[in-house]
């Protein structure tokens, strides 16, 4: 929340600059590890599903979309093509036979891993080229921009 101290153009100027900046901060992030990965990277909506499913085994088609902001429909489009890929497993629930749980293959494991880690030691290399004042303000602002990730979510106060 901003309080009456905080002048509504500095708020525009930092809304406006992380508007620009985020975006390009990803697709400059994307074009590194594409260049560099040695498998084919999937599409940005298959990574993101799997990368949620790594974090979360056996989340269902429905936790998966609200999570990722997108269609069940969509996701359960996604979940067919990583399933035929042998990327992804459905695994009906035990109680309810109309629910499916999703699981990645080892394969697919082994892969979000290697991208999150290229990613990690991309960003590594670029950080030192900042200075140490440049470094702390980006180690200060994590919790700032979870915040504000969480904030800008559908239903957020």
């Amino acid at each position: 929340m901003t309080d009456a101290s905080t002048p509504r153009r500095d708020i525009d100027h930092v809304a406006s600059g992380l508007a620009a900046c985020l975006p390009a901060l990803h697709r400059a992030l994307d074009r590194q590890v594409t260049a560099r990965y040695p498998h084919p990277k999937p599409p940005e909506g298959q990574l993101a599903l799997l990368r949620f499913v790594a974090q979360h085994e056996g989340a269902t088609v429905r936790e998966a979309a609200e999570a990722l902001l997108m269609k069940p429909n969509n996701v359960s489009a996604l979940v067919s093509q990583l399933t035929e890929q042998g990327d992804l497993e459905r695994r009906r629930d035990s109680a309810d036979k109309r629910v499916a749980h999703l699981h990645l293959t080892a394969t697919a494991r082994e892969r979000v891993s290697e991208v999150r880690e290229l990613e990690t030691v991309l960003i590594r290399h670029a950080l030192t080229s900042l200075t140490e004042g440049q470094q702390g303000a980006l180690g200060s602002a994590l919790d700032a921009l979870d915040a504000l990730t969480r904030h800008l979510r559908p239903g957020a106060r």
